[in-house]
């Protein structure tokens, strides 16, 4: 969804389709020709193509930047495309709605200015490539906020609170996020986060589909791409239409009907719902449990399931309050942000730990040297960037520095939960290198020369999480900057699935 600054107001934008409708969100869909020809469409030209036979589809784009790096080849049936070419086409294909078919009125020439949402918990990957995207389609990328953080402005903003502390239940449509947010009467600060990066609406779709196949006895492979995309759009209006009172899902198909009971539905997509209270209750227990919270304000399209507001009220009583604009408030949320009238400062919080590995007890093991600590307050935008400095003698003639980052870290002071493997890079250490190219050629042992060296490393992070190394050899002045990432793999399939992932069934407490 879009949002934009309009005199102290922030509506939506909404989109002429070609089928006469009018939507107020924009589907991050792209639909590649089969043939070979390299054809491909987004957006809204591919939602319509979604009748026609010959292409693939493949939904929720995004969920595909946590493994993807500038040079990863998406691979979609026999045809391979750049990673950050089909998501510049994305943001291209929006922009053009936004000029040519949206309730936006912007005169020609006008820059675009953008604020983008990204899930709380986005690595580098999926920041560089969604920002740098939507700046070669031409937007000029002010910021990038987190969801959640972007829905409690929201929140604030038309309730008025200060001073208190809410706990944002977001289920979107590919991700779930869950964030506490302290509030004042001017600032949004991020305390901690939790998520999900593989559940949202999506899921709730595919459960019912996989319904549907099993009441009229048919598999998914019985079902070509365009029948199956069918397939789960139907599924998808029918579980939006849903509401507490519905008993019945009555599901077409060309020559079939499935009727499923809605309590059979609630209960093959309860292990999802518990998921989520699983992330959510960890959070809470971080922040000193539910009495230290205001508020639980549940924002995102899939939490309008009603086995989910049922479950949240079972759970945390009165102190859910369920957003006016579900769908939309983290995008009004940004656009307030954005309105330099508001008022509002936002401070965002480190997610993960980052840091490097070390040698120690001269080579005899490996230990984890944290840079950068989960929950350190990130600088507001316009701020310095965080800074970290390093400072030592090296043993080796190269340095081969190894980069991740993990949600938590163990009593033995290594990483643990759930990790990511950033960078490799290597420095000279020694004088003698410091002009070869390729040092990956260079066997790495003990040089007297780097040893009377002093190397400082030093690290910053800015508002947007971003993070580099400057590494400097003091002794001769040598010095190397590098931007650091979690870069992906170099290949991704992302052929559309036609079954769910069976998840574990997790017991209703």
């Amino acid at each position: 969804m879009v949002s934009w600054v309009d005199r102290g107001n922030y509506p939506l934008a909404s989109f002429d389709c070609a089928d006469g409708a009018s939507r107020d969100w924009f589907p991050a869909l792209a639909a590649f020709a089969e043939d070979g020809s390299g054809a491909r469409a987004y957006g809204w030209d591919a939602w319509m193509r979604q009748a026609e036979t010959g292409w693939i589809f493949v939904r929720s784009l995004k969920r595909l930047l946590s493994d993807s790096g500038p040079n990863t080849a998406i691979r979609v049936g026999a045809q391979r495309f750049p990673a950050l070419e089909i998501y510049r086409e994305l943001a291209s294909a929006l922009k053009h709605a936004l000029l040519s078919s949206s309730s936006m009125e912007i005169p020609p020439g006008e820059e675009l200015e953008v604020i983008l949402g990204v899930p709380a918990h986005a690595n580098s990957n999926q920041r560089f490539l969604t920002a740098e995207a939507f700046r070669l389609a031409g937007f000029q990328v002010l910021a990038m906020l987190n969801e959640p953080s972007a829905a409690a402005i929201e929140f604030g903003h038309r309730n008025k609170m200060t001073k208190d502390k809410i706990l944002v239940y977001d289920l979107g449509g590919g991700t779930f996020d869950a964030s506490i947010v302290a509030m004042t009467e001017t600032e949004r600060s991020v305390l901690w986060s939790e998520g999900i990066a593989t559940l949202g609406g999506d899921e709730f779709d595919l459960v019912l589909a996989e319904m549907a196949l099993e009441s009229i006895a048919k598999e998914a492979s019985d079902f070509d791409q365009q029948q199956w995309f069918s397939l789960v759009e139907a599924c998808r209006e029918k579980k939006e239409a849903l509401h507490p009172n519905t008993r019945k899902i009555e599901i077409e198909g060309e020559g079939w009907t499935a009727r499923l009971a809605v309590a059979d539905y609630y209960e093959r997509a309860w292990p999802l719902v518990a998921e989520t209270m699983h992330a959510t209750n960890d959070l809470l227990q971080l922040a000193g449990g539910l009495e230290t919270i205001e508020a639980v304000y549940v924002t995102g399209g899939g939490s309008e399931l009603p086995l989910i507001s049922r479950q949240l009220r079972e759970e945390y009583g009165r102190k859910v309050k369920r957003s006016a604009y579900m769908r939309a408030a983290t995008a009004i949320g940004l656009a307030i942000h954005a309105d330099q009238q508001s008022g509002y400062t936002l401070r965002e919080h480190a997610h993960q730990y980052f840091g490097v590995w070390r040698e120690a007890d001269q080579g005899s093991r490996v230990v984890f040297d944290p840079i950068f600590s989960r929950g350190m307050q990130l600088p507001a935008a316009g701020e310095a960037p965080l800074t970290v400095r390093r400072l030592y003698q090296p043993v080796h003639n190269v340095g081969h520095f190894r980069f991740l980052e993990s949600t938590r870290i163990s009593e033995e002071e290594q990483p643990a939960g759930e990790i990511s493997y950033w960078d490799e890079i290597l420095f000279p250490f020694d004088p003698a290198l410091e002009d070869v190219a390729e040092l990956s050629s260079v066997f790495v042992e003990h040089s007297e020369r780097a040893a009377a060296c002093q190397i400082e490393e030093t690290y910053h992070c800015d508002a947007n999480g971003k993070v580099s190394v400057e590494i400097q050899n003091l002794s001769t002045g040598h010095r190397r900057l590098y931007p650091l990432a979690r870069w992906g793999r170099k290949e991704e399939v992302v052929a559309a699935e036609k079954t769910t992932k069976r998840r574990k069934k997790a017991a209703k407490a």
